[in-house]
């Protein structure tokens, strides 16, 4: 199940049934869970904690150290849950003591080809960042987001869930949830009414959803004062989407965009 010519370091936990390929290097500080299957010319390194069934392939570098200047070698961390797939040349680097310590990578995820997720990035379950896709650090992208390809996003940025983005979208502010962005620096461009409808969303919530983004962005109104009238609208339908939404740009650091 382990190439003879992949290098384990001693102190490392593998389960027992990981299929790890030839000149892979795993570091003394890794666990891998069960199931995981490994390619070759793989590197995992640091304090990396990588789940079950998850498949990894050449060329990836997962837990490496981070490219912020500030790091100094502390024992900060990379986590990665279940049955991602992360696929080649993808760097994943270890977070820094000054914020989170640890990037964190959820469960159900792909990752495709020179994805890069920088330190202190926490990207939750079932996203998809197509090929390139660059995440700077302390990113943070809510569940059932993508990516498109060689979509950059800027330190700090929150993705809200379902929000999709499109090929080389230029992110600098916050993403709201179910929302689509294009374009440099990228802008709303309607909602991502596809994929809520591939994940079971029933079209009176897609209705609420819609007249929530008409509310935010087509209405004229400030952004205090959208927010005021989507109060107003989540406490008549007790729509949970809808509070989430609200939260989501209450939480909201580096404004959303608009």
């Amino acid at each position: 199940m382990i190439h003879e010519t992949a290098i384990i370091e001693e102190g490392a936990i593998i389960s027992a049934d990981v299929e790890i390929g030839p000149y892979t290097v795993i570091g003394a500080h890794v666990e891998i869970g069960e199931g995981t299957w490994i390619g070759p010319h793989v590197v995992i390194n640091g304090h990396t904690q990588i789940g079950t069934h998850n498949k990894i392939y050449q060329f990836s570098s997962i837990g490496e150290a981070n490219q912020d200047k500030k790091y100094n070698g502390e024992p900060t961390k990379t986590v990665i849950g279940d049955h991602n797939h992360i696929r080649e040349f993808t760097t994943i680097h270890r977070g820094t003591a000054q914020d989170l310590g640890v990037t964190s990578i959820g469960s159900h995820n792909l990752l495709m080809a020179y994805v890069h997720v920088a330190h202190d990035c926490t990207i939750h379950d079932h996203c998809i960042l197509a090929n390139n896709a660059t995440i700077a650090g302390h990113v943070v992208l809510e569940d059932w987001v993508i990516l498109g390809g060689f979509t950059g996003i800027h330190q700090f940025c929150h993705i809200g869930a379902h929000a999709f983005t499109a090929m080389s979208a230029s992110i600098a502010k916050d993403v709201p949830p179910f929302v689509m962005a294009d374009g440099h620096p990228a802008l709303p461009r309607g909602l991502n009414i596809e994929g809520l409808k591939r994940r079971n969303f029933n079209s009176e919530q897609i209705k609420l959803i819609k007249q929530a983004y008409k509310i935010l962005y087509r209405s004229g109104h400030t952004l205090s004062q959208a927010l005021d009238i989507l109060s107003q609208l989540e406490q008549e339908t007790a729509s949970t989407h809808i509070r989430h939404l609200i939260d989501f740009i209450d939480a909201s650091d580096r404004g959303i965009i608009r």
